[in-house]
């Protein structure tokens, strides 16, 4: 396919990151004028003076816990500060939200009235959806927004949409064999538990040949299977509180970043930006202005991939969903957290790199902290480090340095290999 939903995704690159950051300073302007808790986090931030990666990587990284915590505190105000909008008589329309959603935690998210406000048309116009095609979606219409996210972006390509939501498989299937969709919408593996409900069933579907799945992994053998029965499927990646982050295309090439928002990677446990290539957590700055979400850490690990996609698209990829960075472990009875290995780096300027690996079986827990360093380790250094982890987590453990590149690239900072069987 070489057509393109807008010509946003072709831009050249140096061009993107300055309108990119251009409207950050902007956003954040806005957030501190309109969003409370923004306004006591930026207080005292230029927001002109953001206009850099750099810069950004100097804010601080907002986590999902934060935002849950504030959400309860703010009596009044179920964004807990963050969003620009909201509801009540007092509120001016424009600042009025079209819905509200609850999802697990409770984490609550706001819909505004603004066409495609999860930006999801993007990911399904690159997963084939065109105009006057009937997509079936079967992501959930209650409480999470994933339903309405995607009918959102369905609209934007010009799809009728059939809000199937979630479970009821046979009346899926009966749906789908009077309304003929081309397209289906929602998770990979409910797509085959329908699929294998209408062999049951003795129903051909051979209109169904086209998918946007997401919401967990999309495996290489589901795939396959998908195409042996005539449906070409392609995986986005979002959230209910950042909308689209990434999707795939043809090329099947990890996933392009979506043009509504800046992607960082970032050491896990930390703000800290990682090299190109190397694995670390996923944050996201959405320059969405009802609900500006500045460096929101996403929980989930992923690497940027070097160069464009070759469908011309010219933003910047990554490769996907590559795990979760809250590696959290409890060792002999107390938790020691990704933050705290960060902190035990810092304090010694000699590590380029850590990894704490857990070990032991049953109750014999044992620390080993792993570390690269450039050239020969200075005399005392691993005595002194062994004081900094003693200091840190109230543990004793050990230090073991190894060969600058040998730590393993995938954003663990935290290894258990403790046997639990």
């Amino acid at each position: 396919m070489t057509e393109f939903f807008d010509a946003l995704e072709t831009r050249d690159p140096a061009a993107r990151e300055a309108a990119l950051f251009a409207s950050l300073a902007m956003q954040i302007a806005h957030a501190q004028r309109h969003a409370p808790a923004f306004a006591e986090r930026f207080a005292g931030i230029d927001a002109a003076s953001i206009g850099s990666r750099a810069a950004l990587a100097t804010l601080p990284v907002l986590r999902k816990h934060e935002l849950l915590e504030q959400q309860k505190a703010r009596a009044g105000d179920a964004f807990g500060g963050f969003a620009a909008i909201g509801w009540g008589r007092e509120r001016e329309p424009a600042r009025r939200a079209a819905r509200v959603f609850s999802s697990p935690g409770p984490i609550h998210e706001p819909d505004s009235r603004r066409p495609d406000y999860w930006r999801m048309g993007r990911a399904l116009f690159a997963a084939g959806f065109r105009g006057g095609d009937l997509a079936h979606n079967s992501f959930s219409y209650h409480f999470t927004p994933a339903g309405a996210m995607m009918e959102s972006g369905a609209a934007a390509v010009g799809c009728t949409v059939f809000p199937a939501g979630t479970g009821q498989t046979e009346q899926q299937v009966q749906a789908m064999a009077t309304l003929r969709p081309n397209g289906y919408i929602g998770t990979p593996s409910f797509l085959r538990i329908v699929l294998e409900k209408a062999d049951e069933l003795s129903v051909a579907l051979p209109f169904l040949v086209k998918a946007s799945v997401g919401g967990e992994a999309f495996p290489l053998a589901l795939r396959e299977w998908l195409r042996e029965r005539g449906i070409v499927g392609y995986q986005s990646y979002g959230t209910a509180d950042l909308g689209l982050v990434a999707y795939e295309t043809e090329a099947r090439e990890g996933l392009v970043v979506d043009e509504g928002v800046i992607v960082e990677i970032v050491r896990p446990g930390t703000g800290d930006p990682v090299t190109e290539g190397e694995v670390g957590e996923l944050v996201v700055t959405t320059l969405n202005p009802d609900y500006p979400l500045i460096r929101f850490g996403t929980g989930d690990l992923s690497a940027v991939l070097p160069g464009a996609c070759p469908t011309g698209r010219t933003n910047q990829r990554i490769r996907g969903w590559l795990g979760r960075a809250d590696q959290s472990a409890k060792v002999r009875g107390m938790f020691v957290h990704p933050p705290q290995v960060a902190e035990i780096a810092r304090r010694h300027p000699e590590i380029r790199r850590a990894r704490l690996v857990v070990s032991g079986e049953r109750a014999d827990d044992h620390m080993s902290l792993e570390i690269e360093i450039e050239g020969a380790a200075p005399e005392g250094l691993t005595g002194r480090i062994t004081e900094t982890i003693r200091d840190i987590t109230k543990l004793r453990g050990t230090v073991a340095i190894r060969a600058p590149g040998s730590l393993p690239n995938d954003g663990k900072v935290i290894e258990d290999t403790r046997r639990y069987d």
